[in-house]
C-alpha cells in the first residue's frame, strides 16, 4: 500500500476469480439453448412477438461495447482482479456500477425472449447469482483498496446493476 492506496502488489491478497465473466455468459448461452431444445416447460411468448427479444439483445450489445470502448480509452484493466489505474464514474458508469454485466444480462434475456420458452428465463437469475457472488466482490475489494474513500462516494450515488 502506498498512500493507503492498493498497488498491482498488495492485490495479491485478494483471490482473482478463476473463470472470467465471457466465460460464464458462453457457459449461460449454452444452458439457456439447452433449457430451450431440451426442457422448455411451456411456450410464453408466441409467433412474431418473439422478435421483441432482438432489442433488449441489441441494447446489451450496445452497452458493453461502449463499457469496453471507456475501458480502452480510459487505459485501464478490464479483468476482474486485477488493479485498474483509474476509476470511471462516467459514461455507463454514471447509470451502472456494473454496466457489462447489466449488458450481459440484457443479451441474455432478449435470447430467452427471442426462444420464448419458459426454461431459458430460468438462467438469467443463476448468472446474476454468479457473477454476485464470484466476480463483483473481489472487483469491488480491489476498487474500494485502490480508490478509498472515492470509490465509496461513487458506490453511494451508483447503483450496482441500474
Amino acid at each position: 500500500m502506498r498512500d493507503g492506496k492498493m498497488t498491482a502488489r498488495d492485490s495479491g491478497n485478494i483471490k482473482s476469480p478463476r473463470i472470467i465473466p465471457p466465460v460464464y455468459l458462453l457457459m449461460a448461452n449454452v444452458l439457456l439453448l439447452t433449457m430451450h431444445f431440451l426442457l422448455p416447460v411451456r411456450q410464453l411468448i408466441e409467433g412474431p412477438c418473439r422478435l421483441f427479444g432482438v432489442v433488449p439483445c441489441v441494447a446489451g450489445i450496445a452497452l458493453g461495447s461502449w463499457t469496453i470502448a471507456k475501458f480502452r480509452i480510459t487505459q485501464t484493466t478490464i479483468r476482474p482482479g486485477e488493479v485498474p489505474r483509474h476509476l470511471m464514474t462516467d459514461g455507463p458508469f454514471r447509470f451502472s456500477r456494473n454496466p457489462i454485466y447489466f449488458g450481459m444480462v440484457l443479451l441474455l434475456a432478449g435470447q430467452a425472449t427471442v426462444l420464448g420458452s419458459l426454461g431459458p428465463w430460468v438462467m438469467i437469475p443463476l448468472f446474476i447469482w454468479i457473477i454476485r457472488r464470484n466476480i463483483i466482490p473481489v472487483e469491488e475489494a480491489i476498487l474500494s483498496g485502490t480508490f478509498g474513500d472515492e470509490y465509496r462516494q461513487y458506490q453511494d450515488r451508483v447503483r450496482r446493476w441500474m
